[in-house]
């Protein structure tokens, strides 16, 4: 009876071959570094510039806020009477709003930035509002993360995350 080995045998592959499946996978693990690197940036981009927002819209608790009617839109930006309803701010003709926080002619309660004429929305719809450019940057990450690095899941999760926070930010509106 003829004797069969449970091990195969093992080819030599050349050199040459070697180098090239090494340098392959180097730049495999380089494309998923730099990739990983993109999608973080985009994320952290986002939350820089929501927070500049956000901070205003979520911690109202130390700063004063008031009501705001608006009553000219122009460009980008709405404006109105500030009414103050809390906190040492004073009453001021003038303030403008982000064109897409309110309509003309409501109410709307918001609080001043510091020594400026610019109104930041408060509430819910306020804050969804300010966290609208990282859900922006979630949308795109998931598009770095998809095809870069090939993490398809992930992917979904971080798109359907931002989809999520982008429709209940204009539906709040």
């Amino acid at each position: 009876m003829p004797r069969s080995s449970t091990r195969t045998r093992s080819v030599r592959r050349s050199r040459t071959r070697r180098v090239g499946e090494s340098a392959y996978g180097a730049l495999l693990v380089a494309r998923v570094g730099l990739m990983g690197l993109l999608a973080a940036l985009l994320l952290v981009a986002g939350v820089w510039t929501s927070w500049q927002t956000a901070q205003y819209a979520m911690l109202v608790k130390a700063r004063g806020r008031g009501m705001m009617t608006v009553s000219a839109c122009t460009g980008e930006r709405c404006t109105g009477p500030y009414v103050p309803s809390s906190g040492d701010t004073r009453r001021l003709a003038k303030v403008s709003i982000a064109e897409g926080a309110a309509d003309k002619g409501t109410r709307v309660e918001v609080t001043v930035k510091p020594g400026t004429t610019h109104a930041v929305r408060t509430g819910t719809a306020g804050i969804l509002h300010a966290w609208v450019p990282f859900a922006g940057s979630l949308l795109l990450a998931a598009l770095v993360v998809a095809g870069g690095m090939r993490l398809r899941r992930t992917a979904w999760v971080m798109g359907l995350l931002g989809a999520v926070l982008l429709g209940a930010a204009f539906a709040a509106l």
